[in-house]
């Protein structure tokens, strides 16, 4: 299957090209330029005149359950990075993914890392019940000493896991009291995953959590913190340490923001600054340079998968980001920074995951909701 897009403004995940012709042969992209239309023969051929083409969205942090790939594919996300999925859910969606191509592409950490009786055992056990029935609190392996890293991580990579997610987190930022990972064990870990080949992501939302996550040398973190003002210049100084040890950040300020109106809405003793916290450490570290890669923690409630991602956007540039920063940190830097060379950009020989607007994105970010195509390996979706 032949598809010429023609005229089309192009954000290829770093830059905005002038309108041009893309062309699809099968799951990749053939050619870009001017003249890559001239006298050719397609199978379907779309106007993008007045449209922008994008590469499709990575939301570099989600959790998977049933329905969710389908979702976020709707909204144009067309891979997602999981943090977190259940032993029993796991196989079934990566089958689905790999089969077909009206759902979300993923990856996934498998099942994270976690002290005994910490998070996000609190959340398993309120989800049970609900309409994610069958949830199961106890899938989690627990880690409680340095010598499990080994055996842990081994478990994971027979589990199929793509990266390794470690929890450091005593819950007070949620208003409870948790168990959290001692530094020794976050640091066997580290290494145990590192020997093996897999990234690591922590699972950080204060300030001294993430800077225990930095010491232990992982490669990102899942959060920006949230207990810090805006303006307190500890922020600054543990941006400036994420950006020297080339640790990359995911904002998810979608879901910053949902906890609050929940916390607001509920009364209860959770930080109620969470949101505004969130932005300022984001700014913080963009500030510093650090990497900063779009994700929303999207779960089937909120934020949800996809839509969350088009909130995520305009957050990011609510808080500082240019709009072609924020798509970049939702296309280009989650490739990237997880090591996806096959897609996040437009060019020659990658990934047809691809999105169409109305309007330009690079310039007024909401645009970005206004999607009239989406491609995942050169199918084009049913609007």
């Amino acid at each position: 299957m032949r598809t010429l897009i023609r005229d089309a403004k192009v954000f290829d995940g770093e830059r905005t090209i002038a309108p041009t012709d893309v062309v699809l042969e099968g799951d990749r992209i053939a050619s870009v330029g001017a003249d890559a239309g001239a006298g050719l023969r397609a199978d379907v051929e779309v106007d993008g005149t007045g449209g922008t083409l994008l590469p499709g969205l990575i939301d570099a942090h989600t959790h998977v359950f049933d329905g969710s790939l389908a979702e976020a594919l709707r909204y144009g996300v067309t891979t997602e990075l999981d943090m977190f999925c259940l032993p029993q859910t796991l196989p079934k969606q990566r089958r689905l993914a790999a089969e077909n191509d009206d759902v979300a592409d993923f990856r996934s950490a498998g099942t994270l890392a976690t002290a005994p009786g910490g998070h996000p055992t609190q959340l398993l056990a309120a989800l049970a019940g609900t309409v994610l029935d069958g949830i199961d609190a106890t899938a989690i392996d627990f880690v409680s000493d340095p010598a499990q890293a080994p055996a842990f991580v081994a478990a994971r990579l027979a589990e199929g896991a793509d990266y390794l997610k470690i929890v450091i987190d005593d819950g007070a930022v949620h208003g409870a009291d948790l168990p959290a990972m001692r530094p020794r064990t976050i640091a066997a870990l580290t290494a145990a995953a590192h020997e093996a080949g897999l990234r690591v992501i922590a699972h950080a939302i204060t300030a001294a959590e993430a800077a225990i996550a930095i010491d232990a040398g992982v490669d990102g973190l899942a959060h920006v913190w949230t207990d810090l003002a805006p303006d307190d210049p500890a922020s600054r100084l543990l941006a400036e340490r994420v950006r020297a040890q080339g640790v990359f950040v995911v904002t998810t300020l979608a879901y910053f923001e949902a906890i609050t109106a929940q916390h607001v809405q509920t009364a209860d003793c959770a930080r109620p600054g969470s949101s505004a916290n969130a932005a300022g450490a984001m700014r913080a570290l963009r500030h510093a340079g650090a990497p900063l890669l779009a994700g929303t923690d999207a779960t089937p409630f909120a934020p949800a998968h996809g839509a969350g991602m088009h909130r995520e956007l305009r957050l990011l540039t609510e808080a500082g980001l240019s709009p072609q920063e924020a798509l970049a940190a939702a296309t280009s830097l989650p490739a990237h920074h997880f090591g996806l060379s096959d897609r996040g950009r437009i060019a020659p020989g990658l990934r047809a995951d691809l999105i169409l607007v109305k309007g330009d994105p690079t310039q007024d970010i909401t645009t970005i909701a206004t999607i009239t195509e989406v491609w995942r390996r050169g199918v084009r979706q049913s609007r």
